[in-house]
């Protein structure tokens, strides 16, 4: 394997780098994944039966004991509960600001790799096949003739970083889509549960709203 990785050339340097970015963003990405493990829909409708039956403090401190994302995001709601409803809205959308990001966090950078993996790999092997042509041209002016092998033993150490490349690019690829669709599926919840507790706060005496 080493001896692969220096018949590639200097540029397989940059694609192993690539390589351990991505791994270490996707095992820390599924590392703070893993750790949001709410039941929203019971833990929404534990919120705002709290809510509906005026017992805002207990709906703080249950969103405190089960703190992630959605619960700061619908805490920073509760906190402004004696609000207008347009005050309580802004709490939430500007907790959401906060909180939306931390989903988000390094997944850029995975889109980043799965693009620039294939590239540097593809440099590489324009490189290498530069190289071995050269080489052939300068052994032909010499020599006469080209030995067959000559060419060949050139083009495959040449294709090691465009395979190197892309098998760095893939996984991060399909690694960056996942983590999009969770982050997606995290802030449609948020959205929908933000609105549900709006319109909770709104059938209560706290809203100036009423």
């Amino acid at each position: 394997m080493i001896q692969l990785i220096f018949k590639g050339g200097w540029l397989m340097l940059p694609i192993i780098l690539c390589s351990i970015f991505s791994l270490a963003i996707i095992i820390e990405r599924f590392i703070y994944f893993s750790r949001i493990k709410l039941n929203v829909s019971e833990l929404l409708m534990q919120i705002l039966s709290y809510v509906r039956r005026n017992r805002i403090r207990e709906a703080i401190q249950l969103c405190e004991r089960y703190s992630s994302y959605l619960t700061n995001i619908l805490k920073a709601g509760l906190l402004h509960y004696d609000q207008s409803k347009e005050v309580i809205k802004e709490a939430m959308e500007d907790a959401s600001l906060y909180e939306i990001p931390k989903l988000e966090r390094n997944i850029n950078f995975l889109s980043t790799i799965a693009h620039v993996s294939p590239l540097l790999g593809l440099l590489g092997t324009v490189m290498g096949m530069v190289r071995s042509f050269y080489v052939i041209e300068q052994k032909a002016a010499i020599v006469g003739m080209v030995n067959p092998s000559d060419l060949a033993g050139g083009i495959w150490e040449a294709l090691l970083t465009t395979a190197a490349g892309l098998c760095v690019a893939i996984p991060s690829f399909l690694a960056y889509n996942y983590f999009v669709h969770r982050v997606n599926l995290y802030t449609l919840t948020a959205e929908r549960a933000t609105t549900e507790l709006l319109r909770a706060l709104s059938e209560t005496s706290y809203s100036h709203e009423i």
